[in-house]
């Protein structure tokens, strides 16, 4: 696009709301009026950890400094089930269409939607923490080894399409985990939590939170280990520390700091071919891979209301991982190992604001704000001379660099029940790459990128809304897809950013107490999409993702006593029967693999089962999943082939006492024998039946 045009749309959408308010002075709400008297200050931050409110399942159309009108956003709340153990994605997405899950024996966490690219560590979703980035380099090396321990969770927003406007430019969308904020009723409360299961599974969890004045607390730590299922080398073990300290400045100001600490080592039992599969799923085929990850992370924000409807929000964070690994080599290199290290010192900062305005006799709303993000990130390669060696011969030193920065703003301008919310996010990208062994080289790579969208949203009665959304995103190439190919693998001289389209027409609602919905149709075009075909890294070709998502859930019993006349509710509670489904037809409609299927895109998936909850005494959860074939690669190998898989699985909690909760649940309780993740070195199986049992004690 013509940069003067660029300018000129960025210049309208940022002086829209200046010129259309009135030239009237606003009083400042923090100084009083003559003859008003000053209270004092209280309190006001958000949700307490376990205050256990079920929050509804989607966002209103602005919520703080965001807007939400006119995108496909979904409201995860935990609360809805029984305590999730040991991070089980497949029971926290029970509630949420089109999210797969590729699911494997470490503690790490693979997402992926709608086809749209491999699920390996969720790097083609925007995953963020309060708002903040958890990949290890979002724009450089997207893959996120951390997420937090679903305990501390209050919620997570999942917004399709138009999230690449809000947070950043992966296709696949934006999961952002909201973490919960100190009790405000009490000065201390205490929680501990410790479960014991199948394969020596420990987890242990303990928080203290609460508020003395002005000031707010929170500090948790986590710790989780297991043998795994696998016959050796299956391994794992977690520590995680965090503290979140809270300052009320005054009724229009709030601070936030919060420190992080994590550190996680699990063995890589290595993948199956089928005939192995077959023989012995638990068997082990790499008896000394093993990896190696540590996080430490401070962020500090601050929320001011400048006045009612003009309020500025301020992120700052920085942060180290250290990602290490050793993986045994084969072929010529038997008896040898692969030693990796990747080191990342990130710092990043990012400014919003909300102003709403008035113009033509209504109220609009416009937000905006940039990012700034800085990564420095060293890595070598080293060859060990035995298959568990820790160091070895240096093969290659790298320096990486990297400087991103991003301009956005939205303007949701809202004509009685329909809004209309024009977007407009500019990507700034220089990454730069220095080696300094084997060879010196170096390279660099340098965008500029707009990215545009539209939103429609026209309220109807009862909570409901029908939502249109025509969004851009972008997936520039990253460190290992333009300068430093993966192992055994080179990259394509002429290889392209991709560059997507989504578009959605949907409907949300409550249209009675007891029922909730959202169901929409979706069509994504994504032009220069990578692969790897003949052992070389490059563009593919375009594919074409279109198809239907729909969630419905109803409360049986509150569905009784409205039409009988009844209140049973109160006495038995509610029982919740769920059901949401993803049909999805992709395609490659030209490139090296013209008119076969993306990977991870299977036909459908669907999801449903049942939710019995009395108040806060009492949850069991019944929850299926059921997933079509699909294959794991591009281009279709038959060694890359996942077959359909259904499982159930079964949990619950009591509330024995005001202080004590019983939990306990069975996984897979029908012992599917299935995987939903295939590598390069094989299949990953799986894990089968397996249990947990275990309690909470809190005051």
């Amino acid at each position: 696009m013509n940069h003067l045009k660029l300018t000129a749309t960025l210049s309208a959408a940022l002086a829209l709301p200046a010129a259309a308010q009135t030239a009237t002075p606003q009083p400042n709400p923090s100084e009083p009026r003559q003859g008003e008297q000053v209270m004092e200050t209280v309190t006001v931050y958000g949700e307490a950890e376990g205050q256990g409110a079920v929050q509804k399942p989607f966002p209103q159309a602005v919520e703080g400094v965001k807007i939400f009108a006119g995108k496909r956003a979904t409201v995860i709340d935990l609360d809805a089930l029984p305590k999730v153990q040991a991070n089980n994605y497949r029971q926290a997405l029970a509630l949420t269409p089109g999210l797969l899950i590729s699911e494997e024996s470490s503690p790490l966490v693979s997402l992926g939607y709608r086809g749209i690219g491999e699920p390996h560590r969720s790097q083609f979703i925007q995953v963020l923490r309060d708002g903040i980035p958890l990949h290890a380099d979002p724009f450089g090396y997207p893959e996120a080894y951390y997420t937090p321990p679903l305990d501390v969770v209050d919620r997570m927003e999942f917004i399709r399409g138009g999230g690449s406007l809000m947070y950043g430019t992966q296709p696949a969308g934006a999961l952002n985990y909201i973490t919960h904020m100190p009790a405000t009723d009490k000065p201390f409360s205490f929680r501990t939590q410790n479960i014991f299961g199948a394969d020596d599974l420990f987890s242990s969890y303990t928080a203290v939170d609460g508020s003395v004045g002005n000031f707010g607390y929170l500090g948790y730590y986590n710790h989780r280990e297991s043998d795994g299922f696998r016959s050796a080398n299956s391994d794992y073990t977690l520590d995680g520390a965090h503290a979140k300290l809270v300052f009320q400045q005054s009724e229009a100001t709030l601070w936030i700091l919060a420190l992080d600490w994590y550190e996680e080592e699990h063995g890589e039992p290595g993948g199956l071919t089928q005939a192995q599969y077959e023989a012995d799923r638990n068997q082990v085929t790499k008896l000394h891979d093993r990896f190696a990850m540590q996080r430490d992370a401070a962020s500090l924000e601050l929320q001011h209301e400048v006045r009612p409807g003009f309020d500025i929000n301020v992120k700052a964070w920085g942060g180290y991982y250290d990602r290490w690994s050793r993986r045994q080599n084969s072929g010529a290199n038997a008896g040898t190992n692969s030693i990796e290290r990747q080191e990342f010192h990130t710092f990043g900062i990012e400014p919003r604001m909300r102003y709403d305005w008035s113009a033509w006799g209504l109220e609009h709303t416009f937000t905006g704000g940039f990012q700034y993000y800085t990564a420095d990130s060293p890595r070598t390669d080293k060859r060990g001379i035995t298959p568990n060696a820790n160091d070895g011969i240096l093969q290659r030193s790298v320096q990486r660099d990297l400087q991103y920065g991003s301009v956005f703003a939205e303007n949701k301008l809202t004509f009685d029940r329909l809004s209309v919310t024009p977007g407009v996010r500019v990507e700034m990208i220089d990454q730069e790459l220095t080696r300094a062994f084997p060879t010196e080289l170096g390279k660099e790579n340098s965008v500029v990128e707009p990215l545009f969208g539209l939103g429609l949203n026209y309220e109807r009665d009862n909570e409901s809304a029908i939502y249109a959304n025509a969004s851009q995103s972008y997936r520039g190439t990253i460190f290992t897809e333009t300068l430093i190919p993966s192992a055994g693998t080179v990259v394509s001289e002429d290889i392209d950013p991709t560059r997507t389209w989504t578009y959605e027409l949907g409907m949300r609602g409550i249209p009675v107490s007891w029922l909730t919905y959202d169901t929409s149709v979706f069509y994504i075009d994504m032009e220069n999409r990578y692969g790897i075909f003949s052992n070389t890294l490059g563009n593919v070709g375009r594919a074409i993702n279109y198809g239907w998502d729909a969630a419905v859930q109803g409360d049986l019993i509150a569905l009784w006593d409205e039409k009988n006349g009844t209140s049973l509710s109160k006495s038995i509670g509610s029982l919740s029967l769920h059901g949401n489904v993803s049909l999805l037809e992709a395609e490659f409609e030209n490139g090296r693999f013209e008119g076969g299927r993306p990977q991870y895109a299977p036909d459908y998936m669907v999801r449903t089962g049942l939710i019995w909850s009395q108040n806060d005494l009492a949850k069991i959860s019944f929850l299926g999943t059921f997933v079509d074939d699909h294959n794991a690669a591009d281009d279709g190998a038959a060694n890359r082939a996942i077959p359909s898989y259904m499982t159930w699985d079964l949990t619950a909690e009591f509330k024995i006492t005001d202080n004590f909760t019983l939990m306990a649940g069975v996984n897979n309780v029908f012992g599917e024998d299935y995987y939903s993740r295939v590598r390069s070195d094989g299949i990953d199986p799986a894990y089968g039946r397996n249990f947990y049992v275990g309690g909470s004690v809190s005051f």
